[in-house]
């Protein structure tokens, strides 16, 4: 009924079917029919404390749709406004992209191309964006080494100490030991890298929001705040996609990656080179220093389902492969790129 209540009084949209739908991160979120049969989308905000911070990622969005980039669209409320904040629930109301599915774990044939000129289209636009000009920074940033250390040693300690573990916190446990034994391997790595572009970015750009509609992009989706990032990494996030690249194989996926990435420079043909030829490098670094979701049993319990379990084996085992692989990987992608 506040859900219901909210649409009517700030929207004047009057709702015949109202569906929960999966939750976001910070949002509750659900699908709507009005009488019409038209659909939208709402996400409610379970913090007003952060709503500055929701508006600017809605701001995001609609700065990114206003230059092309095909996204949801923000409806306004009856007084203009892109947050709903006065009723008993704060929330954003959405156009609905019908008959989609995400990238996750579906990234085959000519989707590769597809998601990689819509990110570079993406990336392109947000370069213009006011918050930050791209600028270029050194690659050994993009994660730190002796921070992801202090992590692992803490989450192992952490599983120890538990007086009984379940079959995912075993399986975790040793995940982290594997990690931690090559944090001397992702030190090489970094040191190896260039100067790299940091820009104002999508912020989670990961295959479940990008929507896919047969081969084609339908919507990028949830962003978040105006904050520089490396170009880079967003690129491996979403090249890298772990069910993608596990469902494919190493030499399929390779394919894939590449034409990625052909396509990307070919819609954003100012991002630097370095960005694209480094990228399997980066994306191998961050997500072998990363102890999430290894750490969510003991950080956060309550998110743990299969669905986190079977990300959290994929993405281990994908970080693994790049790191066994990454002087191939990377020769094959530098002659695809030249």
């Amino acid at each position: 009924m506040a859900v219901a209540d909210t649409l009517v009084l700030a929207y004047g949209l009057h709702p015949a079917e109202i569906t929960r739908i999966p939750e976001g991160t910070a949002t509750d979120n659900y699908a709507i029919v009005d009488r019409t049969g038209r659909q939208y989308f709402v996400k409610v905000y379970r913090a007003r404390s952060s709503l500055d911070l929701e508006l600017a990622s809605v701001e995001l969005s609609e700065y990114a749709a206003d230059g092309g980039v095909a996204t949801a669209r923000a409806i306004r409320t009856r007084e203009h406004e892109l947050l709903a904040t006065h009723g008993r629930l704060p929330m954003s109301l959405w156009t609905y992209v019908p008959h989609t599915e995400t990238a996750e774990g579906t990234l085959t044939g000519a989707r590769w191309a597809a998601v990689g000129a819509a990110m570079g289209r993406l990336h392109s636009r947000l370069a213009t964006h006011p918050a930050a000009a791209p600028t270029l920074k050194p690659g050994a940033a993009v994660c730190d080494v002796a921070a992801a250390r202090d992590r692992f040693e803490r989450l192992i300690l952490a599983y120890q100490h538990k007086p009984r573990l379940g079959e995912f916190e075993i399986w975790a446990l040793q995940a982290a030991r594997e990690r931690q034994a090559v944090l001397g391997d992702v030190e090489r790595i970094l040191a190896s890298l260039p100067q790299l572009t940091v820009q104002v970015m999508h912020g989670d750009l990961a295959g479940p929001n990008v929507l896919l509609k047969n081969d084609d992009v339908a919507a990028i989706v949830d962003f978040g705040p105006p904050t520089p990032g490396y170009l880079a990494w967003e690129i491996v996030r979403l090249g890298c996609d772990p069910k993608s690249c596990l469902a494919n194989g190493a030499e399929s996926w390779l394919k894939g990656y590449t034409d990625l990435a052909l396509a990307y420079r070919d819609a954003n043909p100012k991002a630097p080179a370095d960005d694209l030829l480094s990228s399997l490098r980066v994306g191998c670094a961050a997500k072998l220093c990363a102890t999430f979701p290894l750490s969510a049993p003991v950080e956060r319990p309550h998110i743990v389902d299969a669905a986190l379990v079977s990300y959290a084996r994929a993405r281990h085992e994908t970080a693994l492969m790049l790191l066994g692989q990454l002087p191939v990987l990377e020769e094959a992608l530098h002659d695809a790129l030249h």
